[in-house]
């Protein structure tokens, strides 16, 4: 019977990863283009998630997004938060991190 559960838990985690745009150091347009592919493909909710200075590019594709390319998409939630990180020397610093998710309006 837990298998069951743990398997349906998989099964969603795998479901929801697959609308999960990680934005790094590229121009905006490359996430861009990932959110816009995961709407065509069906998602009807896309999250853009980011940490530390590649907020503002995730900002920056959110917007880009709603104004230019999927104009029926709107903000649905904004989370902000803290994540600890530990370096290669073994130092722990604070990073901020963010996570837009953006869904189409129903008709």
């Amino acid at each position: 019977m837990s298998e069951d559960i743990t398997e349906k838990k998989t099964t969603e985690k795998r479901k929801s990863d697959e609308n999960v745009v990680y934005v790094g150091h590229k121009p905006p347009m490359n996430y861009v283009l990932a959110v816009v592919t995961q709407f065509n493909s069906g998602s009807n909710e896309v999250i853009l998630k980011a940490r530390g200075r590649s907020i503002s590019t995730a900002v920056d594709a959110a917007e880009i997004v709603r104004h230019r390319f999927v104009t029926d998409a709107d903000l649905k939630e904004i989370k902000i938060g803290t994540e600890s990180v530990t370096n290669e020397e073994g130092r722990t610093s604070n990073v901020s991190s963010i996570e837009i998710c953006l869904a189409k309006k129903k008709k």
